[in-house]
């Protein structure tokens, strides 16, 4: 089979501001010499007036966004763009990027996957949609399913809205960049060791070291190593370990020349979660059909089940490996041109078996209704994954300031090249194996486990997607009050998807064209090119405010995931059109304390078209579908006194399907998996005499689930409120131990729900953790 199409569509690194300044201290006595040659007397002596001058960064505010194309600060940038930096990540104790992404509200993890298809690493949900396809390191795409930790990061920069200008292809609500730490000019050593509840070990390392001075050369490495259970769950287990260098050349030069590597080792225990049964909305599964021909009532009001429990096999495993290089030139051509050259090849390797289950009627038995120890439940989804992620990329932005008359520019732009490939192997069905059921309160994960090995049976699907781009920005400052910013992106790319599925058997009563296992090819293709474009215009009342207006598009063509499809039903056909997204954004934006303090505000508008349905009246599938989210953002971050810390949002989202079918198990008429209310806060103290505390807040809104066809499953989670804490104590120069404390009230609730509603993800319980920070 073979289909191809053809469309002609129109066609940071961080620059930290850090402010260590040299003071230069000749504290020389005035001496007046008498003829005689004597000194005056001291008490005619006087010194020359010095003023010493300092700043100290802010732990929690970070001045700009990382991204070499956002040339100006937050305050000044017509767009929200939430930073979160290592500071507050620490005081919080997190691990993993689904961790540090509750300091920005709306943002987490909600959807747990389809049927037995748990989501594996950073599966995202940002303002409605699906972003885990937009997740990025130093501004490149980091492809692969897997758990990020954060050891190696100096910032995350959540840039809210369409990010097509800024990036190509992608959410139609925004995107997340991770910043990696660099080699500075300074000597050092930082060792993180932790202990806590679930079995919690880790340790981390970050040091630096100068290497040459007059030419500015530094090396820093990072190293992690983890071997953690989970408070909240039996038998998970989280263990990793990696290490990250990296070398800079001519640091405070004209030329600089960074290379850095990053490995990455997994070897974990995978979780399926825990049944649904016994939770709000949740009723029983059965119906009426000519092989059942009992409704189970009393499994309406059964009990649910410990959310500690452990459904999978002491088999199941999630192995990862991923390795990436980076070479990076900059160089300054004057003080008005800069230019960055950023050269990546990375590979993620995924090894992954879940033993997974589904609370069908055909799958949980209750052969004793009164006595719920007999009942059990079938667990022979057998979860394979494995997928290979490759991306080779080369990036060069060139900056420049100049004025045309009254105007100042800075203009940016850019090329890029890219080519990324995934590769899945299928296996051989998991239904030739024997697992026993599992009882429903006391599963078992060490039953014995007969057949169900894992062996490719020669099928596999291949994408590449190579993508050429070009952009450039132009920031135009007006007087000292206005602020324009205009940018336009081509994106041309090649998609090719190539897969071998086998023949499987047909229906009774059907020819038998083909033997069962015959391999059957595919290969489709699909060339495009797309454009993206900004505009915005900011006012600033003060020098420390603005107020803006934003507009912005985002593009995702088919073949985003790596697959391309023959179906009607599917996006990925290269007939369609691709995705389209409009976002109109006002807000403002105002720096308090000296700018220390940021406070921001926006209101937005986001539109998604061009989505597949099917007309209820000829059945045919056309691109009309539409939805809306609407929403507002305020956000506060900083010092709001000498050593008072605070970092705080709050979103309200109004979601809906503008046309087009309901997306919601509920039938309501709102998007999955996004909760209509979300507030995160957090802030720390500090004595007098070296302890500091703090604390925060999340509120996650009421969810609704996705469409299914699963019976008497909830259609929605609950709302809920988790508390956490922090104290530090700084025992000396050298050492610091903080003790965080999770969920402090011990509340119970679901952080996520898969689309069938027959799992969920529990919460964590209340849980400690003690770290000794050691420093030199």
């Amino acid at each position: 089979m073979a289909i191809k199409s053809r469309k002609h569509a129109p066609t940071r690194f961080n620059q930290h501001i850090g402010a260590a300044l040299a003071v230069m201290l000749l504290p020389v006595a005035a001496q007046a010499a008498d003829p005689a040659g004597q000194s005056a007397p001291a008490s005619q002596q006087t010194l020359n007036e010095i003023k010493v001058v300092g700043s100290k960064e802010n732990d929690f505010k970070a001045e700009k966004a990382s991204s070499p194309k956002y040339t100006e600060e937050l305050v000044n940038t017509a767009q929200t763009i939430v930073v979160i930096k290592k500071e507050l990540i620490e005081q919080q104790g997190a691990l993993t990027l689904t961790d540090a992404l509750r300091n920005t509200p709306g943002v987490g993890t909600f959807f747990l996957g389809e049927n037995g298809n748990t989501n594996t690493g950073d599966a995202v949900y940002m303002r409605g949609f699906d972003a885990s396809g937009s997740i990025y390191v130093d501004g490149v795409r980091d492809v692969g399913s897997i758990s990020r930790d954060v050891f190696n990061i100096e910032q995350i920069d959540v840039l809210k809205g369409p990010a097509g200008t800024d990036s190509g292809r992608g959410s139609p609500t925004g995107s997340i960049n991770l910043v990696s730490k660099t080699a500075t000019m300074e000597n050092k050593f930082n060792s993180l060791l932790t202990a806590g509840s679930g079995k919690q070990k880790r340790a981390t390392a970050d040091w630096n070291r100068i290497i040459d001075a007059d030419s500015g050369t530094a090396f820093r490495l990072n190293l992690m190593t983890q071997d953690s259970g989970n408070p909240a769950r039996d038998e998970v287990k989280n263990k990793r370990w990696a290490f990250a260098p990296t070398v800079t050349f001519g640091i405070g030069k004209p030329t600089r020349i960074t290379a850095s590597y990053l490995h990455v080792d997994q070897n974990n225990v995978p979780d399926g979660f825990v049944p649904t049964i016994g939770l709000p909305g949740y009723s029983t599964p059965d119906t009426i059909t000519s092989t059942n021909k009992v409704i189970r009532t009393f499994l309406n009001g059964a009990a649910k089940v410990d959310p500690k429990n452990f459904y999978g096999s002491t088999t199941d495993h999630d192995k990862v490996k991923a390795d990436m290089g980076t070479l990076r030139i900059d160089h300054d051509f004057s003080p008005t041109v800069q230019f960055q050259n950023t050269t990546r090849y990375g590979k993620t390797k995924q090894d992954y078996l879940l033993t997974a289950f589904m609370g069908s009627t055909a799958n949980l038995k209750t052969p004793v209704a009164t006595d719920p120890s007999t009942w059990t439940l079938a667990r022979s989804l057998r979860t394979v994954k494995d997928q290979e992620n490759t991306i080779l990329t080369n990036q060069t932005v060139l900056s420049a300031q100049f004025d045309t008359g009254v105007l100042k520019h800075s203009v940016v732009a850019g090329a890029e090249f890219t080519s990324e490939k995934q590769t899945n192997y299928s296996y051989v069905p998991a239904s030739l194996g024997t697992l026993p059921d599992a009882n429903l309160y006391h599963p078992n994960p060490r039953d014995p486990v007969t057949g169900y090995q894992p062996v490719r049976n020669g099928a596999y699907s291949q994408g590449e997607v190579n993508t050429q781009s070009a952009y450039v920005f132009d920031t135009i400052k007006f007087g000292d009050k206005w602020i324009f910013n205009g940018g336009v992106r081509f994106d041309h790319f090649n998609t090719t998807y190539d897969a071998i599925t086998l023949q499987t058997a047909v229906a009774q009563g059907q020819v038998q064209k083909l033997p069962v296992g015959t391999p059957i090819p595919a290969h489709i293709t699909l060339n495009d090119t797309f454009a993206n474009g900004k505009i915005s215009a900011l006012y600033k009342p003060t020098p420390e405010s603005s107020v803006y207006a934003l507009w912005a598009t985002s593009k995702a063509p088919p073949g985003t995931n790596f697959t391309l499809s023959t179906g009607a039903s599917s996006a990925q056909n290269p007939i369609y059109d691709p995705q389209e997204t409009t976002t109109k954004e006002i807000g403002t934006k105002w720096d308090f304390l000296k700018q220390k303090l940021s406070l921001s505000a926006a209101v937005y508008q986001t539109e998604v078209k061009n989505e597949v349905e099917q007309d209820p009246i000829d059945l045919i599938y056309y691109q009309t579908g539409k939805k809306r989210v609407q929403g507002i953002e305020i956000g506060m971050v900083g010092e709001v006194m000498p050593n008072w810390l605070v970092s705080a949002g709050y979103t309200r989202m109004n979601t809906s399907v503008k046309s087009g079918k309901v997306v919601t198990a509920s039938g309501v008429n709102n998007l999955s998996y996004t909760p209509k209310q979300a507030f995160t806060g957090w802030t720390s103290y500090t004595l007098p005499f070296g302890l500091k505390i703090g604390g925060g807040a999340r509120y996650v809104g009421e969810m609704l689930r996705g469409t299914d066809g699963a019976v008497g499953t909830p259609a929605r989670v609950d709302a809920y409120w988790v508390f956490d804490a922090m104290a530090t104590y700084t025992v000396n120069k050298n050492l610091d131990l903080q003790l965080n404390a999770y969920n402090l009230a011990d509340k119970t609730y679901v952080a996520a729900i898969n689309k069938s509603g027959f799992r969920y993800t529990p919460s964590q319980p209340r849980s400690f953790s003690l770290t000794a920070n050691i420093k030199f």
